[in-house]
């Protein structure tokens, strides 16, 4: 079926409408509908998302916190600079991270920054990543605070002028190298309206590693490998989706990251278990949503697996006749960008 085919997922986007900063005001963004149901495509504005929802519904939002995850330095021994992207702390204390350049960082070298930390490459993990032990003579947290940057998507050129631009209102657990950018739009206003309307919300941890910026490469999509994050949900989350839903009240995902965990969990019935755990799920049309009934989500990159997992969701020929009128209309684009609703 040609929906398998990687060409299918390409759409041609002017750089100027990829966005470089954030709004000041970060609820006024654009947002698009899309009732999957009627196949209509409506231009609103995301200061309308309460008005979408209806008392009992429940939003699921990630309260990931990105931790200034990048870190440059010198290759020991080398006139080479290395950049070392922490992605997954261990329970020894060493990191599994994204290193470069891969092929002067074995087990063994060691990468020297500022204020004589070094960090000393120990072996090899999944996917060409490495294992990694900090010496530092302090507690690695307070050090990466001031050597450590935010490490924004490539596609972002510009500076944030605050780091917490690249974070939500609600971010709380330290451990993501990006932002679950769905939920950039919302403000505590956007809460208490959401409060007057009966909408209650409810939070998962996902950390977001670099994978989610990745392009597709196989020209069949079936065949594409996605990278392992790590995620918690507790049992009250768990009893909250699960109490929603038996009484008849949408489930509504804030961002593909909340997606994924919520249907890596959902049995065949809808039911959605606590865990601490992983997930690999890789998500594209053919996919059977069990756990998310409407969603909330940025426009994804050409060829990128969150653009197939939406597709998923609203199909994928209603998906792209919506990205080309948001090319059109001249939406802005990607993490800084405005927002669709799926319903």
């Amino acid at each position: 079926m040609t929906q398998y085919s990687l060409s299918e997922y390409d759409y041609n986007l002017p750089s100027e409408l990829i966005a470089q900063e954030p709004l000041k005001q970060r609820d006024a963004s654009r947002m698009m509908i899309l009732n999957r149901a009627k196949k209509t495509i409506e231009n609103s504005s995301f200061e309308s998302f309460p008005d979408c929802l209806e008392k009992g519904d429940l939003l699921v939002l990630n309260n990931t916190r990105v931790i200034p995850a990048r870190l440059i330095g010198m290759v020991e021994g080398k006139e080479k600079e290395a950049e070392l992207l922490l992605l997954r702390k261990l329970p020894d204390q060493s990191w599994v991270c994204m290193v470069r350049p891969g092929r002067y960082l074995k087990p063994g070298s060691a990468v020297l920054f500022k204020e004589d930390v070094r960090a000393r490459i120990t072996g090899h993990a999944e996917e060409g990543l490495r294992i990694v032990e900090f010496d530092c003579s302090e507690p690695f947290e307070k050090m990466l605070t001031r050597l450590g940057q935010v490490p924004l998507p490539p596609y972002i050129k510009k500076e944030v002028e605050d780091p917490d631009q690249y974070q939500t209102v609600y971010a709380r657990e330290n451990g993501s190298a990006a932002a679950p950018t769905a939920g950039f739009h919302f403000t505590d206003d956007t809460f208490t309206r959401l409060d007057a309307v009966g909408v209650e919300k409810t939070f998962i941890t996902l950390h977001i590693g670099p994978g989610t910026f990745q392009r597709v490469k196989t020209e069949d999509i079936r065949e594409h490998v996605m990278h392992r994050e790590y995620f918690s949900v507790n049992e009250e989350t768990a009893a909250k989706i699960n109490e929603t839903r038996a009484a008849g009240g949408r489930i509504v995902a804030v961002g593909t990251t909340v997606s994924r965990v919520l249907e890596t969990l959902a049995d065949q019935h809808g039911l959605v278990h606590s865990a601490d755990g992983s997930t690999e799920l890789y998500i594209y049309p053919g996919f059977r949503f069990r756990a998310v009934d409407a969603m909330l989500t940025n426009f994804h990159l050409p060829r990128s697996s969150l653009l197939m997992l939406v597709s998923a969701l609203a199909g994928h020929d209603l998906i792209m006749e919506a990205y080309r009128m948001a090319v059109a209309e001249k939406y802005r684009f990607f993490s800084f960008g405005d927002c669709m609703f799926i319903l």
